[in-house]
């Protein structure tokens, strides 16, 4: 199975397919990483609208630490043999791409879904493009593969992989096509980009939190992609359905005392809306800038103030004073330091307490 680095981080739709290279690992078959540091600067693009800009091989090798890193928390480290395109890449020749392009024609790639729609609709297609699938197929030569993976929105790529092995003299992989996770949105498909995506490497909480916002058809297929649990009746109430599922996938990424935490905290934070006991303290003293987003900002409780604006603009900011009622802020307004161990709430999971 082959990975483009082309970010530092992944994500549980990734985690679908590790999941059965670990199954196969268990059942004795030879694991081969391979770590696209060549293909991750074209980028894939593969249900893709527009062409992507490319990396630089520094920017790809940095990703590709982060990647292996988090590969290991699936697949037995142990027993699988991770290699570099830049192996056979690196020793080709302008006479072996042309070599490798000549056996293929334009009018076949264009058959592929992405190309055609942009193709039809006249926006533009990089040569580099155009190349990606190719070298994603020579990978297979390079390692005789007997069998690869990828997600169902790889199988142009898969195919041509078992084309090119067969015109240079081997047999022909077979295609594992694993099924694309949904997004915690439950619209598409779970990308970082679209902000619908849970980390490997999240905290505990943020983790449980953005599995129980996933929409209730979706609690089935995410036990069946991503846990070994058997999923119970139709009778099951969806929100303890879901409670389990949210603490399986945490359990396997930290482990079952974190998990355990974390529905707690979801269970008294969220749902019971109680205030957590850990809240980080932000002396008032450190708060700067006129606005309430800026206070957002200095408490650390947003990335930047256009993100605390929208936070607010969205009426996701409340404060808890210790001696009233709850308040949301609903306006950018000027910020007035609140109460001494005023609690303010960000979104569903973020808390912060106001202190001298």
């Amino acid at each position: 199975m082959g990975f483009d680095p082309s970010r530092p981080d992944i994500h549980l739709g990734h985690v679908v397919g590790l999941r059965k290279l670990r199954q196969l690992q268990d059942l004795g078959h030879q694991l081969i990483l391979i770590v696209g540091d060549w293909t991750a600067q074209i980028g894939d693009p593969s249900g893709r609208s527009a062409t992507r800009p490319m990396l630089t091989h520094e920017e790809v090798m940095e990703n590709a630490q982060s990647y292996l890193r988090q590969f290991f928390k699936v697949v037995d480290r142990d027993r699988a043999q991770v290699v570099y395109q830049s192996e056979w890449f690196g020793k080709f020749s302008l006479a072996d791409v042309i070599g490798l392009t000549g056996r293929f024609t334009v009018a076949q790639f264009l058959e592929r879904d992405d190309f055609a729609k942009r193709f039809a609709e006249h926006r533009p297609i990089a040569i580099t493009e155009l190349l990606y699938p190719l070298l994603q197929a020579y990978d297979s030569v390079a390692i005789q593969s007997d069998v690869e993976f990828g997600g169902t929105d790889q199988m142009f790529n898969l195919l041509v992989g078992r084309e090119l092995q067969e015109m240079m003299g081997q047999r022909a992989q077979q295609c594992f096509l694993m099924p694309i996770l949904v997004g915690t949105d439950g619209v598409q498909k779970m990308s970082k980009s679209l902000d619908n995506y849970v980390g490997v490497e999240e905290a505990p909480d943020d983790m449980f939190g953005k599995i129980m916002s996933l929409p209730d058809e979706f609690i089935v297929s995410y036990f069946e992609y991503l846990t070994d649990a058997p999923v119970e009746g139709q009778t099951v109430n969806p929100m303890d359905l879901k409670k389990r599922l949210a603490e399986e996938i945490t359990e396997v990424f930290h482990d079952q005392q974190a998990a355990a935490a974390a529905r707690d905290r979801f269970e008294r934070v969220v749902q019971q809306r109680s205030l957590p006991d850990d809240m980080p303290v932000v002396s008032l003293s450190t708060v700067s800038g006129p606005r309430w987003s800026n206070a957002l900002v200095s408490a650390g409780l947003v990335s930047s103030v256009s993100d605390g604006k929208r936070m607010i603009n969205q009426g996701a900011v409340e404060l808890f004073p210790p001696s009233g009622q709850s308040l949301k802020i609903t306006e950018d307004g000027r910020f007035e330091a609140p109460e001494p161990g005023t609690a303010v709430k960000v979104g569903r999971r973020r808390f912060a307490s106001f202190q001298e």
